[in-house]
């Protein structure tokens, strides 16, 4: 729940990334207010009941993963009926939010009437809005995710003005439009001048890899509530110190503290095991994933030694660190 006020840190949604075993992990720290589920798609017809909870099985557990994190549920789509059908069935099985991506710059997403497809249609995001806010229970949340715009800047105003009008009760604004991607750089001022006029919360989101782009975030927009997606898996110690910033968590200096690779592994295989949700012939895959990010993105320096392995237990062996030990039950 995002309140005017209370500053909050929210795990994104990152498609084929933050599933169900990832947001397990993330919840072990302790930093994130919710997360948001990975998109639901809602196309020709409304998703059935085992669609909904293979997607979200957090809807089973309270709308919480087994490490306590809340989960939000994201809907994707351009049918207004549809969606606010969609959004019923989220709260029946108990959705305690409902988000609505308007965000997502997948090609094969926006030629399907969805994501940031909808950007260029500022009036349809209103219908959407009012239409899943229509369906849901007045204490049932919806919120939006968008972006600056499809292909410039300045439409981020008309948007979120348009989502406001729809009932949202907060928007998320990535700092890129569509055409953009995830091609640097990225634009915080717009989100600012959002947060400062539109008269609800605006959590800032995009680019927020290390505590000082998050005080250069927290600067330029003057938002209290704030996203991190990739950021957070390329250094895990980043969710705890944005928190300490924000007055969440004990404060502390800054991401010192070396980073237990080893463990971070072994928990998302773990959790895996445990919920049941991803393929072991995968896990391989999963792994190398958050590594290359962490490369990438953050201070992993073993992963051209970890990209050629064939198994996870070649890849613990590579790294130099201690066997993965896949049976391991994780708890919360």
């Amino acid at each position: 729940m995002i309140r005017p006020d209370v500053p909050a840190l929210v795990l994104a949604p990152m498609e084929g990334v933050t599933d169900a075993p990832m947001r397990a992990v993330q919840g072990l720290c302790g930093a994130f207010t919710f997360a948001v589920s990975e998109f639901l798609r809602v196309s020709q017809q409304v998703p059935p009941r085992h669609v909904f909870l293979d997607h979200v099985p957090e809807l089973r557990t309270g709308g919480r993963t087994p490490t306590g994190l809340p989960v939000q549920v994201q809907l994707l789509g351009g049918d207004a009926g549809r969606m606010a059908e969609a959004a019923g069935r989220a709260c029946e099985l108990g959705a305690w939010a409902v988000d609505i991506n308007f965000g997502c710059p997948a090609p094969t997403v926006n030629r399907h009437d969805g994501g940031a497809a909808l950007l260029r249609h500022p009036k349809r995001l209103r219908e959407i809005v009012a239409a899943v806010r229509a369906a849901v229970p007045a204490g049932v949340p919806v919120s939006a995710k968008v972006r600056l715009g499809w292909d410039t800047l300045d439409a981020i105003d008309e948007n979120a003005d348009m989502v406001a009008e729809g009932g949202a009760s907060w928007l998320t604004i990535h700092g890129r439009t569509r055409v953009a991607g995830y091609a640097p750089p990225v634009y915080w001022k717009p989100i600012g001048r959002v947060c400062e006029r539109l008269g609800l919360p605006v959590v800032a989101n995009g680019d927020i890899w290390t505590l000082a782009d998050f005080r250069r975030c927290r600067d330029e927009t003057g938002c209290v509530h704030y996203m991190l997606g990739r950021g957070a898996l390329a250094d895990p110690r980043l969710p705890g110190a944005v928190a300490a910033e924000l007055g969440l968590a004990p404060r502390i200096d800054g991401p010192s503290e070396l980073i237990d690779w080893a463990d971070q592994l072994r928990s998302l295989i773990g959790w895996t095991e445990r919920l049941g949700v991803g393929r072991s012939d995968k896990m391989l895959r999963r792994l190398k994933q958050w590594l290359k990010l962490a490369a990438t993105a953050g201070t992993f320096a073993g992963f051209d030694a970890a990209k050629r392995t064939t198994n996870v237990e070649e890849l613990f062996a590579a790294l130099g660190l201690p066997p993965a030990g896949v049976s391991r039950t994780p708890t919360a």
